[in-house]
């Protein structure tokens, strides 16, 4: 398999030569070409999109598998779908090749292996209803060939994220999104060009998939949990902002509502207590459009 994102660079082969200007401009300019590369995959992300957020309607989970910077990222984004879009502890969940103590040491021997990577979803009890998204620049690492194996023996949707075409993560996944970054600026670095192109795309999938089970209103972050002073306060903005009521009155309402913004807007815009505006949020499948526009 010829591994594009293990080439050297032809445009960065002189970067130890260059002043720290001349560096960081080169990294810019390479960066520049990822959204292009991600843009070309647009439809396989929009289709996994579709298959995250209906597996979620119907009580899946979402899993993202990978070692190393991959893993990492898929940990980032699903540990932000909880404040975010108040998605419950486990709805979104990073599975990494060494476990917890990979987020923070590099541990490569554990990507390997790949019962490893069946053995870890067998222990989270992955059912049909799930979907599991493999992220691996290379598109080959074992621990992550061997989880989506698993996981389409087990009937789970399958996704797959690789920098390199043709990748054997891209032949096992029902959904393959290949981008094609090319070498890096330091040969073989993935945690640069592959690992942005990465970011961008598990910003699409969850965001994307958030706003299609309406935890979202326009662009606003309705679904907001609001577990801390920031997050308190921008909730209680939100509430202003879509009822119309002073900062004070928008703060007694949400507590009422137990600090749930699409609760507080629902009864201040229909007139109706708690229960039921939860009623009829509960009936619109929690879109908030549905229930007051």
């Amino acid at each position: 398999m010829n591994l594009t994102t293990e080439q050297a660079n032809p445009a960065s082969a002189g970067i130890d030569r260059l002043s720290s200007l001349e560096i960081v401009s080169l990294i810019n300019a390479e960066d520049a070409t990822v959204a292009t590369a991600v843009q070309r995959a647009l439809p396989e992300i929009a289709r996994s999109v579709d298959v995250i957020a209906g597996a979620l309607a119907s009580g899946g989970r979402l899993f993202y598998v990978g070692a190393g910077t991959s893993g990492r990222l898929g940990a980032l984004d699903a540990v932000e779908c909880l404040p975010t879009f108040s998605v419950p502890p486990g709805i979104a969940q990073a599975v990494l090749a060494g476990g917890q103590a990979a987020m923070t040491q590099s541990i490569e021997g554990a990507e390997d292996d790949p019962t490893l990577g069946k053995r870890d979803l067998q222990r989270r009890d992955l059912c049909a209803k799930d979907v599991v998204c493999g992220i691996a620049a290379s598109g080959r690492t074992p621990y992550v060939i061997g989880a989506l194996e698993y996981a389409k023996a087990a009937g789970a949707a399958t996704i797959a994220i690789a920098c390199n075409a043709n990748s054997p993560i891209a032949d096992i996944a029902e959904t393959a999104i290949s981008v094609e970054v090319g070498p890096e600026v330091i040969a073989g670095s993935t945690r640069m060009k592959a690992g942005t192109a990465q970011k961008m795309i598990l910003n699409m999938l969850s965001s994307g998939s958030m706003i299609r089970l309406g935890k979202v209103y326009g662009n606003l972050m309705v679904d907001v949990k609001a577990s801390n002073a920031k997050l308190e306060a921008r909730a209680r903005n939100l509430v202003t902002r879509l009822t119309g009521l002073d900062e004070a009155a928008a703060g007694k309402l949400l507590a009422e509502a137990d600090y749930r913004v699409k609760t507080a807007v629902a009864m201040a815009r229909l007139g109706v207590d708690r229960a039921e505006a939860e009623r009829r949020l509960g009936q619109a499948d929690g879109h908030l459009r549905r229930v007051i526009d």
